[in-house]
């Protein structure tokens, strides 16, 4: 018996005394960090916020299976809010859409969450109409020619049936249902009222495809609600994304259990507090950042190691070499080495131990910027 199933479905109830502490602490917690940012100054708030963001649509596309670029999605984001980020690259439609609905999500937070807006943001995720190689019903709910709609695991024959969706024909009664309640003066703390529309919403999983992504920015949304900004600093996706296993267990337990759904906001709210947590590590990076080119900046350096101080400042992998450098500036090997001994006089590269063809350099730490 699903949780829709019950008579009761959709007035969820809690223990809102069970619940207390851990919503008290995420809510402590919210207003630190962003008490914290604001005293960033804004160059450096606005960093913070692209790489939350960024990271964001990568770990929500990743849950899905979905392999991102990870500058393709940065700059595309950078480019829809006007900030300068140096070099940019064209991003492609799968890029532009998933930024495009999660910048609407955050950035328009207060505007009334509609079938037509839900509808816009699933033709932004599937701009050709179709999921892979199949065509889908897009910018509407899903057909009774795309039933049953089940999340299963397991080969071919063997199938394990996690989670069966309501039917089509129930889905405009649902949806109005979940609209309603979501935008109803109901006295609840937003963040609980977060936890509910992810459940609710996954549950009556309206569209054919993207349903995860869409439930993930519909929380942005809700927690820019909760905070009353349209910057995000934590994100909710990366830690889904790191806790996927456990996310699908408490997911289905509760699907498949009552309209008491004290279990599943117990999670959420833990889950919603370890997000926060690991805004420290955002913080960090974009601090580093900062504290670096103030370093580098002393002396200037040139148009080729400033591409590739940035490269390795964002998603480069492993450490530098000169035929790395080569290949990423687009110069000689010769010109290479020049640039990298020239890093390494000014103090912004360190050579790794190690000689010969596998010398590498990596970039200072914090302490050694002096």
């Amino acid at each position: 018996m699903w949780i829709y199933e019950h008579k009761d479905w959709p007035n969820f109830t809690w223990d809102q005394e069970s619940l207390a502490q851990s919503l008290i602490t995420v809510r402590h917690k919210q207003g630190r960090l962003l008490g914290r940012m604001e005293g960033l100054g804004f160059d450096l708030k606005q960093e913070a916020f692209l790489s939350t963001l960024t990271i964001d649509v990568l770990t929500s596309s990743a849950i899905e299976g979905e392999a991102l670029n990870p500058e393709e999605v940065r700059s595309s984001i950078a480019r829809r809010l006007g900030l300068d980020i140096g070099e940019r690259i064209p991003a492609g439609r799968d890029v532009e859409g998933i930024v495009e609905l999660m910048l609407d999500a955050t950035q328009n937070f207060q505007k009334p969450l509609t079938a037509k807006r839900l509808f816009d943001w699933h033709a932004a995720l599937f701009p050709t109409g179709r999921s892979g190689m199949h065509k889908i019903t897009v910018g509407a709910w899903r057909s009774e020619a795309a039933e049953p709609m089940q999340v299963v695991s397991g080969p071919m024959g063997r199938e394990k049936i996690h989670f069966e969706a309501p039917s089509a024909v129930k889905i405009n009664k649902e949806m109005k249902q979940f609209l309603n309640g979501l935008e109803s003066d109901q006295k609840i703390d937003p963040v609980l009222k977060t936890g509910i529309a992810h459940l609710w919403f996954v549950t009556i999983h309206p569209f054919e495809d993207g349903n995860g992504r869409i439930a993930r920015a519909i929380a942005d949304m809700m927690l820019a609600r909760a905070d009353g900004v349209k910057d995000r600093f934590y994100s909710m996706s990366a830690r889904i994304e790191a806790e996927r296993k456990n996310y699908y267990t408490e997911l289905e337990r509760q699907q498949r259990s009552d309209t008491d759904i004290t279990p599943w906001l117990t999670w959420f709210l833990a889950c919603l507090e370890r997000a926060i947590d690991g805004a420290d590590e955002i913080l960090a990076e974009v601090l580093y950042k900062a504290e670096f080119w103030r370093f580098v900046n002393k002396k200037p350096v040139n148009g080729r190691q400033r591409l590739v101080l940035n490269k390795m400042l964002s998603d480069f992998k492993g450490h530098m070499n000169t035929s790395k450098y080569a290949k990423l500036a687009k110069c000689s090997n010769d010109t290479a080495l020049r640039d990298i001994r020239d890093l390494m006089g000014s103090g912004a590269f360190v050579r790794n131990t190690g000689g010969g063809r596998s010398t590498s350099y990596r970039l200072a730490k914090t302490e050694e910027l002096k």
